[in-house]
């Protein structure tokens, strides 16, 4: 793609834009749904978990085709089609108030994140040079811990007006976002002219790339834990929705104080996929310790553990799947890793509402927090297997 320097950081200064307001818009609805619904209306909380992992399927399980239609048709197509999409869900989130109404605004918010998701990823890879991904992708981590500050305490406002209001105001973000699109310069993702289904082959082909996106189910399942069962846990611990923004706040906080020095540090010793390794076994510590909290501070102090671990694993993650993916169709290679999120995702909100519902039921509350500690720690595993075969081949010129 030949892009002058001007452009290429003109684009790059329009993504990290729009995933600020990504994630300020989102984290201001979602943390909110799992109390307002379970506490509030009065749902199951495996309702409300099965609602958001429904999201979470249909967006990342579709994120694969948004990622093939960028390879033919452009990025900026995409994502403006995709954030507009994403308004109207939020908008009619705000009247849902019966379980068919949540699921369908969960339904459309994910379709339009299908559309934008991996466009805007493979526009990342696109607008960067392999020596300054990582980089960027820590600086873009940091304007998206940017929105889950503002986006959270600004949903806490708000929520005391009422939810409709948090959630016209998040859908105002995804608004202003389609104006940042216009800001992209024309970025190429794909060789011009292929077929859409080219790509999808090539990905779900290479077994190293379909083997790792597989491991990366383990890292999502843990991630999603920050927007239900942690939420859930604080609130309980304290009786306040006020938590639920301090716990934002709180993991926002330290992403922007610490992202770019943490991964800088941890760059100088280690490669890119033992520092995902590292990150993943954090996360796991971190939410395994939640079992024998017993007050707020306690719990913020798991929640820090695991925000080292996200520091490590969530741009890291990005930087290891670009290296990995095929250059002539990174739209398709980002929407096929994008599955992990899609299945590890839902599974993790599943098991989150309903390991919930159990622990609280038979009297067992750290059940939760070990089952997700497991998971965790076999993700770390497979992936320090898998790096050990990565190294093995190169060494052996395979």
């Amino acid at each position: 793609m030949d892009l002058s320097r001007t452009a290429r950081r003109r684009g790059q200064i329009a993504l990290l834009s729009m995933n600020f307001l990504m994630y300020g818009g989102f984290f201001m609805v979602i943390p909110l749904v799992s109390v307002y619904f379970v506490e509030h209306l009065g749902m199951a909380a495996l309702v409300v978990g099965l609602a958001l992992a429904m999201r979470q399927l249909l967006q990342q399980g579709t994120t694969l085709f948004g990622g093939a239609l960028a390879d033919r048709f452009g990025v900026r197509v995409l994502i403006g089609a995709g954030v507009l999409i994403r308004a109207v869900g939020f908008v009619s989130l705000a009247w849902a108030d019966t379980p068919g109404g949540l699921f369908a605004a969960m339904a459309l918010s994910a379709l339009g994140g299908a559309l934008f998701d991996a466009p805007s990823k493979a526009a990342m890879a696109a607008l960067t040079v392999e020596q300054d991904r990582a980089r960027f992708f820590a600086v873009n981590a940091v304007a998206g811990n940017l929105g889950m500050i503002t986006g959270p305490l600004l949903g806490a406002l708000l929520i005391r007006y009422n939810f409709a209001t948090v959630c016209m105001v998040a859908a105002a973000c995804f608004v202003m976002i389609f104006g940042a699109v216009l800001l992209l310069p024309p970025i190429q993702v794909a060789d011009s002219g292929q077929r859409m289904s080219f790509g999808l082959r090539l990905a779900f082909r290479d077994r190293t790339f379909v083997t790792y996106t597989a491991l990366l189910m383990g890292y999502w399942f843990m991630w999603v834990q920050l927007s239900l069962s942690l939420p859930l846990a604080g609130e309980r611990l304290t009786g306040s929705s006020d938590t639920v923004g301090l716990i934002y706040a709180f993991n926002a906080g330290l992403t922007v104080l610490f992202q770019y020095p943490v991964l800088g540090l941890a760059e100088r010793w280690l490669r890119p996929m033992p520092i995902l390794v590292l990150g993943i076994a954090l996360m796991s510590l971190g939410l395994g310790a939640v079992a024998v909290v017993g007050s707020l501070p306690a719990l913020l102090a798991c929640v820090g553990i695991f925000t080292i671990g996200t520091l490590l694993s969530a741009p890291t993650q990005q930087t290891v799947a670009a290296a990995l993916a095929d250059p002539r169709a990174l739209g398709s290679y980002f929407g096929v890793n994008a599955l992990a999120l899609a299945f590890g995702g839902s599974l993790g909100h599943v098991a989150g509402g309903l390991l919930t519902d159990i622990a609280r039921r038979i009297g067992i509350p750290a059940l939760p927090w070990l089952t997700f500690a497991l998971i965790g720690l076999a993700s770390a595993i497979g992936m320090a297997m898998l790096n050990e075969s990565l190294l093995h081949r190169r060494a052996y010129g395979g």
